[in-house]
């Protein structure tokens, strides 16, 4: 019989290996997702210059002018996330049925084929069309088996917020380091009985459905619209790193489960909403004096990600859905916004 110490250290291997590995999948599960919504601005830019150059709409009455492109880049956050929402709804009618190792080769091809069809796209509705293929199905409902360690959800989260930093700091880096800054860039502005599984279901998919609609309308509904023509960034370079600076906070947040564990989601759901009324109003009156004081509130928003462990199966049924549903309702908000104020 080995000792003690042995079987120990075996367990904490074991644990390790399995948060690690579990790391590494939420990585590949959000890297490509990432880095096309960090290109997002890039996309609609790239496609618009193959036509015509927009002018530079003003709005006389303060002063102040918007930059935009003729479709706001939550037209790319749509067509990323309406196909993840259809496949949640009906994937548990077959899913189980189809082998793990078969779901990750087609989620690696349909991921290579989105990036080249972007890469080679010669007209606006082929690049938002291209972001139609899903790759965010790989690995998440692995954490719910009931012989998976609680930790690896923990492993997973972390891994999550890990393929925001890599892939936008990546492609941020990437771009700031070899593109130079074009030279028309425009100057302006699972339970025991079904009673538990509903309540616990509810419990959760609102706040995560209104959180991530908050975030996400910031994203790529009022970042876009929030342009420093005096700071040293062109606008496209200003996007990509507002993104980039989202998704550290966000990697610090899901990175923090095994030390902080938030109870009472709704109050960081109401931060997150205080959040994106409040940079709505700064798209709104142009009030913030410098992209420094935009980058620190960007870093606090992507903190204000909900995660809590209390119910796992809960929480993984609640946010397969509920972010999902809120990120597809930020998209749409999106495209009301950004009509609004580029028509002023």
């Amino acid at each position: 019989m080995e000792p003690a110490e042995s079987i120990n250290a075996d367990g904490r291997c074991t644990d390790r290996r399995n948060w690690a590995g579990f790391w590494i999948l939420g990585l590949c599960n959000n890297f490509a997702y990432v880095v096309m919504l960090s290109a997002a601005h890039d996309i609609l830019t790239k496609e618009e210059s193959k036509n015509a150059t927009t002018s530079v709409i003003g709005n006389s009455s303060n002063g102040t002018n918007y930059d935009c492109n003729p479709v706001t880049t939550g037209a790319v956050l749509l067509a990323d996330i309406l196909p993840t929402l259809i496949i949640k709804f009906i994937a548990p009618v077959f899913i189980h049925k189809v082998p793990y190792g078969f779901r990750v080769l087609a989620c690696v091809l349909v991921t290579v084929v989105s990036f080249l069809l972007v890469s080679f796209s010669s007209a606006m509705w082929q690049s938002i069309l291209a972001q139609s293929c899903d790759h965010r199905l790989l690995c998440g409902s692995l954490t719910e088996f009931p012989a998976c360690p609680r930790n690896v959800l923990e492993g997973w989260g972390s891994g999550t917020g890990g393929a925001g930093v890599a892939g936008a700091l990546l492609y941020s880096g990437l771009i700031q380091a070899v593109a130079a800054p074009p030279a028309a860039d425009r100057v302006g502005s699972a339970a025991s009985d079904s009673g538990a599984f509903e309540q616990g279901l509810l419990k959760f998919m609102g706040p995560l459905a209104l959180v991530y609609f908050a975030e996400y309308f910031i994203n790529q509904g009022l970042l876009e619209l929030l342009f420093f023509p005096d700071f040293f960034l062109s606008h496209a370079d200003q996007y990509r790193w507002y993104q980039t600076i989202y998704q550290f906070g966000v990697f610090a947040s899901r990175s923090s489960l095994r030390c902080v564990k938030i109870r009472r989601v709704w109050i960081l759901t109401l931060l997150q909403v205080v959040n994106a009324g409040f940079l709505l109003l700064a798209v709104k009156f142009q009030f913030l004096p410098s992209a420094w004081l935009l980058f620190v509130i960007i870093f606090y928003e992507g903190l204000k990600e909900v995660c809590s462990v209390r119910h796992r199966e809960f929480a993984m049924a609640a946010s397969s859905v509920g972010d999902s549903f809120g990120i597809a309702l930020a998209a749409l908000a999106a495209f009301f916004v950004h009509q609004y104020f580029c028509s002023l």
